[in-house]
């Protein structure tokens, strides 16, 4: 980066740590922004919620690695979220609570909302350590001789400056910065990419006789399956209805409509930028030398195809997409915290449980995350171990606590 990309990933910073000053005066503002939040901030922070470096990184990596077939990706979730748009939108606004966990507790006991409570930090530890891990991936490059640990750690440090302070009402604030610079740089590379790939060199690279339907086993390519994409469909619609990360928004929305349009809306918006960047990196790999480690082809595409300054605000793109996640997960984790275990119910305890958080989570990113992906998915096995649970919980006045 040049001293205009600097500069203009140094102006993103500068906003966002200016929309996050502003302290919360009291809990309940601190984790849920006092129950308010209207239509458009609630798809900004929902669309940011889910935009994040790791499902970034590992689709873009799929789309360079298996091209433009690798839209059926970020179709998992279309599928995903218009389900829980249908199944809980509605009823996790009703319930209207600090933790998706209490309803474990009122509707079968209190056993089983805290195994539902340990359950669900254990799966969020694990995504946000591979957020952090994304994160550093992204900027290693441009700090070859800082290590992973403090990299990583200066990173996380940052996203913890800026939203510590303000708790939920910070992270809304920050996600509308970060859907507002995605929304346009995101098509602009998809342009570009699209105007410096030579004529034919898509179906060269991505031949369509390395594709084959098989409708009783596979479709299969090179570098994914149709098994794989439709197992993923039934794991993310069992998992995001039991998200914390998606219930505590849910919670702070205006009122019940609010919440169900805006989850509607946010799941056309997260197939849309998803899908840019995995058919932008199918054009990177036609159009491009190839890239040691698919991983990294979204840092090369803003590398080569940026301009000098506009470099610098794309990578803050990716920074504030890793940022509202990491924030939005520590914040449903303290709400968790402080309304299934009685931990921390001032507006101090929460910043101080936060930045606990943070450090755990940065531990995870270095000791236990290697493959992004893989680590990703496996993170959601105890979020849908609850899925039944939750789904009978709101629709079938039979459950009992023993099927649960």
């Amino acid at each position: 980066m040049n001293a205009l990309d600097v500069l203009g990933f140094g102006a993103v910073l500068a906003i966002l740590v200016f929309v996050g000053r502003r302290g919360a005066v009291s809990a309940d503002a601190y984790l849920v922004a006092n129950r308010s939040i209207g239509l458009f901030p609630l798809v900004a922070t929902l669309v940011m919620t889910e935009f994040n470096t790791s499902t970034l990184l590992a689709f873009s990596a799929a789309g360079y690695r298996a091209g433009p077939m690798a839209i059926a990706l970020p179709f998992v979730f279309l599928v995903g979220l218009l389900f829980y748009m249908l199944t809980v939108a509605r009823a996790w606004k009703r319930f209207d609570r600090l933790s998706v966990a209490e309803l474990f507790t009122q509707r079968y006991d209190a056993s089983m909302g805290k195994l539902a409570s340990g359950l669900l930090l254990v799966a969020m530890t694990g995504f946000s350590a591979t957020y952090v891990k994304s994160l550093s991936l992204i900027f290693a490059p441009l700090f070859p001789s800082v290590s992973a640990w403090t990299l990583s750690g200066l990173l996380t440090l940052i996203v913890l400056a800026v939203v510590v302070r303000g708790g939920l009402p910070s992270i809304v604030r920050s996600d509308m910065v970060g859907f507002g610079l995605t929304v346009l740089l995101l098509p602009a590379l998809l342009i570009i990419g699209w105007t410096l790939m030579p004529p034919g060199a898509l179906v060269q690279v991505f031949p369509p006789e390395q594709r084959t339907f098989n409708p009783v086993a596979q479709w299969t390519s090179a570098a994914l399956s149709f098994r794989f994409v439709s197992t993923l469909i039934v794991l993310t619609c069992f998992t995001y209805i039991a998200a914390p990360w998606y219930g505590q928004k849910i919670f702070a929305a205006r009122n019940e409509r609010t919440a169900f349009l805006a989850v509607g809306i946010s799941a056309v918006c997260i197939f849309v930028l998803y899908g840019a960047m995995v058919i932008g990196a199918a054009l990177y790999r036609a159009s491009a030398p190839p890239l040691d480690n698919a991983e990294t082809v979204v840092p090369a595409m803003i590398n080569q195809w940026l301009p000098s300054g506009l470099k610098g605000v794309g990578i803050a793109m990716l920074f504030t997409a890793a940022l509202t996640t990491l924030a939005g997960v520590w914040s449903a984790m303290a709400a968790m915290l402080n309304a299934d275990f009685r931990l921390a119910s001032s507006v101090r305890g929460q910043r101080v449980t936060m930045a606990a958080l943070a450090v755990l989570c940065w531990l995870g990113a270095n000791l236990l995350v290697d493959d992004v992906l893989n680590r990703l998915i496996l993170a959601n096995i105890p979020v849908a171990a609850l899925a039944f649970a939750l789904l009978a919980g709101f629709h079938w006045p039979r459950a009992t606590t023993a099927g649960a």
